[in-house]
């Protein structure tokens, strides 16, 4: 598995990036060899440190974890175990797409969480309308919504707005 780290708004000390790279190199029996982390450092503000591991393979797959703590020596042992909870839990959707030979290790780990299948809990209907971006934001804060569905008045296309953990404000231009 190749790993990429990228540091923004944060200095990357040698110590953090060999143990991040040695921690990393553990997952590589989960996935085949072109496997690739990109790892993202940075800083969320004066005492809070973020680190987000996007793990791509299998021809498109992706598996993603972001947490955010004091330093990020923590932020490695918190997001590694939340990682390898994905692998193992999607273990049968992710099926030829990780090594045979990867859950070999189970029965040293167990279930330790149970898992629970995710179901549709609610069913809402809404109208789409047609506008620009600027107003889907304003239309999504009066809602008080994490998120907003648009169709983009300059491209014809649905668009999604949505609010990101880092406080601002996300386009998802839909590609179909």
């Amino acid at each position: 598995m190749r790993i990429e780290i990228i540091a923004k708004n944060y200095k990357l000390s040698e110590k953090l990036k060999d143990i991040i790279e040695k921690k990393l190199d553990k997952f590589s029996r989960y996935f085949e060899e072109d496997a690739k982390a990109k790892v993202i450092l940075r800083e969320v503000n004066q005492d809070k440190d973020a680190m987000e591991i996007t793990i791509n393979f299998g021809g498109g797959k992706i598996m993603r974890a972001e947490v955010v703590s004091d330093n990020m020596y923590d932020n490695i042992d918190i997001i590694l175990p939340k990682l390898e909870r994905q692998v193992r839990k999607y273990r049968t959707k992710l099926g030829k797409k990780v090594k045979e030979s990867a859950f070999d290790m189970e029965a040293l780990y167990g279930d330790s969480e149970p898992t629970r299948e995710l179901a549709v809990a609610r069913i809402k209907e809404t109208e789409v309308r047609k506008m620009s971006v600027k107003d889907a934001i304003a239309e999504m804060e009066l809602l008080d919504h994490s998120f907003y569905v648009f169709i983009n008045e300059a491209n014809g296309l649905v668009n999604i707005v949505y609010k990101r953990a880092a406080g601002d404000v996300g386009l998802l231009d839909l590609i179909y």
